[in-house]
């Protein structure tokens, strides 16, 4: 048999394979969302939805309505379209639990075991109760510290030199000063200079990770991608006890963290600058809130509505379908700096169907899994920006082309830009 030949019948035998198993596969019950499945067995829906996500879902919603199931890389995955509906969702915590996801998904990507394991009675309880140190009355000192952090680097590598145009790269630019100084904040500085010397090697290979995350979290084995597996060996190296015994000055909640390890073996105030931060992450965030279905049940969505689900199945909720809804948000393509605030105070009043929202503004995610650290997050933000703008005259590099978002990591948080510009700045005459 020719070449041609052995190609036609390889092709004959996998489409009969597609067929038999689009076949004996899922069927839509009585009382189920609207179920889209494609015909390649296990992949599903999933090379249309990694392309483009919020398109997809988007017409999707079009044709099947606000709630619909779709089978993604091996999952079943029922979005609820309509932002109305997330409180319904989000307060059904014994039947959809986030926890099942994390136990699956984060030891194969971060190399840890999982942490709800008879071996770490009580772990699980004690990291969550650690998260409080990120937030209330401990966010303080984080605040004040990463303010001397950002002064200091900002002093060393920039406010010494003559005051004269410089031109960089704006995202790299942002990223190194924000890297070292959340990194020292944190983490701590080295005992024995003022900076860690390999600070360049420690965020070079973070990002190499980070590019790699999303098929990490695809479930693709880390064995076929390359030399991810020894950048993670090298990144948990970095965090070893005996080498963090020697940095000085660590965030109390690091302190506590490794402490527990070891025993198992905003600026407040709502201002322009707050919304600013607010329409930067709406237009730029992507995150999926999930959840797993504990048991079969009739999901509630108001006293008329109810939806089944099977046990195991995942429930999604995909705000940026919500962020950029026009009738929530006029004109969501452009970004508009005081979008979130009105009189003076912070805007609360966004409607769905003539609904005032609950949720509206979801970059953190819901519930009791929204990030621990988002607090600090955006207290960065803001002291990275006021002290740029007060150390730096900057401008525009003419020409730059306009900087679109990389979809590769829709679904997992924050998308970043799928290029980088040029930009102007010269320390200011005091």
């Amino acid at each position: 048999m020719d070449l041609l030949g052995i190609a036609l019948t390889m092709c004959l035998v996998f489409f009969s394979f597609c067929l038999f198993c689009t076949f004996l596969g899922r069927k839509r019950q009585n009382g189920e969302p609207p179920l889209i499945t494609g015909w390649i067995p296990y992949v599903g829906k999933t090379l249309e939805f990694c392309k483009n996500p919020y398109k997809f879902l988007n017409a999707q919603k079009e044709k099947y309505g606000d709630i619909f199931t779709v089978y993604v890389a091996g999952k079943y995955i029922t979005f609820i379209m309509d932002p109305t509906l997330y409180p319904s969702v989000i307060k059904h915590r014994k039947q959809l639990d986030f926890r099942d996801f994390s136990d699956q998904v984060a030891p194969v990507t971060f190399g840890y075991p999982p942490i709800r394991n008879p071996k770490f009675p009580g772990i699980d309880e004690h990291i969550h109760r650690g998260y409080q140190l990120l937030q209330g009355d401990n966010l303080s000192p984080l605040t004040e510290n990463m303010m001397k952090n950002l002064l200091f680097l900002f002093r060393q590598d920039y406010l010494s030199k003559e005051p004269q145009w410089r031109t960089e790269k704006m995202y790299s630019f942002c990223s190194k000063i924000m890297f070292e100084a959340t990194f020292m904040t944190v983490f701590g500085k080295s005992g024995h200079t003022s900076r860690h010397a390999d600070m360049a090697s420690f965020r070079e290979k973070f990002d190499k990770f980070d590019a790699m995350f999303p098929l990490l979290i695809a479930g693709i084995p880390i064995k076929f991608l390359g030399a991810t597996k020894k950048i993670r060996e090298d990144l948990i190296n970095i965090f070893l006890p005996e080498r963090m015994a020697h940095w000085k000055e660590s965030s109390e909640f690091v302190k506590v963290r490794a402490e527990l390890f070891e025993q198992y073996e905003l600026l407040g105030s709502v201002d322009k600058a707050g919304s600013a931060i607010n329409e930067s992450l709406r237009l730029s965030s992507a995150s999926m809130n999930i959840r797993i279905a504990q048991e079969d049940f009739f999901l509630e969505l108001d006293k008329d509505w109810s939806v089944g689900v099977r046990k195991g199945d995942i429930i999604a909720l995909y705000p940026q379908s919500m962020h950029m809804d026009p009738e929530i948000f006029e004109d969501p393509e452009i970004y508009k700096f005081d979008r979130f605030v009105e009189g003076g105070k912070e805007k609360t009043n966004f409607y769905k169907h003539g609904q005032k929202l609950k949720y509206y503004w979801m970059p953190f995610g819901s519930g009791a899994t929204k990030c621990p650290g988002r607090y600090l997050a955006v207290n960065e933000i803001k002291q990275f920006l006021s002290l740029l703008l007060l150390f730096f005259e900057i401008e525009e590099v003419p020409g730059e082309a306009q900087v679109k978002l990389d979809n590769s990591r829709a679904g997992l948080g924050i998308l970043l830009p799928d290029s980088d510009i040029h930009f102007c700045y010269r320390v200011r005459n005091c």
